[in-house]
């Protein structure tokens, strides 16, 4: 039987050797993802306080490190991989993502028509003005 290389998380040793990684190995797997967070995240503080930055390019570049942060969360931390054993745990993060999409447009939607809805026409706040 041959040794198949699938899509596997840092640290994850193959299920088809035989072999299980050391503790050692899944340790430093750990630390070298604790590492990049911790990097991401001084990154973004670092860009919201600095003036070296382009300032209208500023929320782009902090969505790009909190993509880049969930990135290294999901495969250092939760070892979601393409593969084929994981079929199930991308299945249900990309639902989760769904999930997440539609109740912030919902409730910006809803926040929205609630604000044109309950404001007061103008016309209505001169009269109350004008008595």
């Amino acid at each position: 039987m041959t040794d198949t290389s699938y899509d596997r998380a840092p640290g994850d040793s193959s299920p088809l050797s035989g072999r299980e990684g050391t503790t050692a190995s899944h340790v430093g797997m750990y630390t070298l993802g604790l590492g990049l967070a911790v990097i991401l995240t001084a990154t973004s503080f670092w860009a919201t306080n600095t003036s070296l930055l382009w300032v209208p390019g500023i929320p782009l570049g902090l969505t790009v490190l909190a993509i880049a942060q969930m990135g290294v969360h999901l495969v250092f931390f939760l070892h979601i991989t393409t593969a084929p054993d994981n079929t199930n745990n991308v299945l249900a993060l990309a639902f989760g993502v769904l999930i997440v999409f539609l109740v912030v447009i919902g409730s910006v939607w809803i926040m929205t028509d609630l604000n044109t809805n309950l404001m007061p026409s103008a016309e209505l706040m001169n009269m109350h003005m004008q008595h």
